[in-house]
């Protein structure tokens, strides 16, 4: 039987990694809902541009919208056996309405990072605007410096990562998604896991958490 996981845990915290790394293991899709948006603003959908006017507009995409996303994802056959969730549900709304819709979970996974460490890892990331690469300054630096191994495009610090902007994502995710750890805790289906380490140490801690 397949599992059905939700990964929470603040941005740069590695959810969209150990989400990859997870899928392989466990033969199971990651469902990212920023992924899902960013491909219908790019296919030019009638939802994707919707979230695009709200996206220039500096709002979020509302819980109902995202709910209409994510519910006719989980409806396609590759995830009648599971399915990793990565970003959401991200506030009580969206937690409710995923239980309302009898979408329900084997695990909540949260991966720990403090703060200082999440502004570290994302000051310190670079990418690439023309092929999409991403590097890190300390841990995983391009053979030249500012310049994608690649594609040999200019490396970039995005906007999300400078350091007030994270500061700010750091406080949403404190205010809003948070508290969804003590909602699932009351489930018994939370498990927090140190997001610190190597990637392969980390994983092996989800696995365990989950007893796989």
């Amino acid at each position: 039987m397949g599992v059905k996981l939700i990964l929470l845990g603040a941005p740069g915290a590695g959810k969209g990694t150990q989400a990859a790394k997870l899928s392989e293991l466990l033969d199971i899709p990651t469902i990212s809902t920023g992924n899902i948006l960013r491909q219908a603003i790019k296919d030019g959908t009638e939802v994707g541009l919707q979230v695009k006017a709200l996206m220039d507009a500096g709002k979020f995409a509302p819980d109902d919208l995202i709910m209409q996303i994510l519910s006719e994802r989980l409806a396609q056959s590759d995830c009648q056996k599971g399915y990793i969730l990565d970003g959401v549900p991200r506030t009580l709304a969206q937690a409710e309405a995923l239980e309302k819709a009898g979408i329900v979970f084997d695990h909540v996974i949260s991966l720990e990072v403090p703060d200082k460490d999440i502004e570290d890892r994302m000051g310190g990331r670079r990418v690439c605007p023309a092929c999409g690469a991403t590097y890190h300054i300390q841990t995983i630096p391009p053979k030249q410096e500012g310049i994608c191994d690649s594609c040999g495009g200019a490396l970039i610090l995005r906007a999300d990562d400078a350091p007030e902007t994270v500061r700010s994502r750091l406080e949403v995710y404190h205010a809003q998604t948070e508290p969804l750890k003590e909602y699932y805790g009351k489930r018994g289906l939370l498990r927090e896991v140190p997001g610190t380490g190597t990637i392969d140490g980390i994983t092996a801690a989800v696995m365990e958490a989950m007893g796989k």
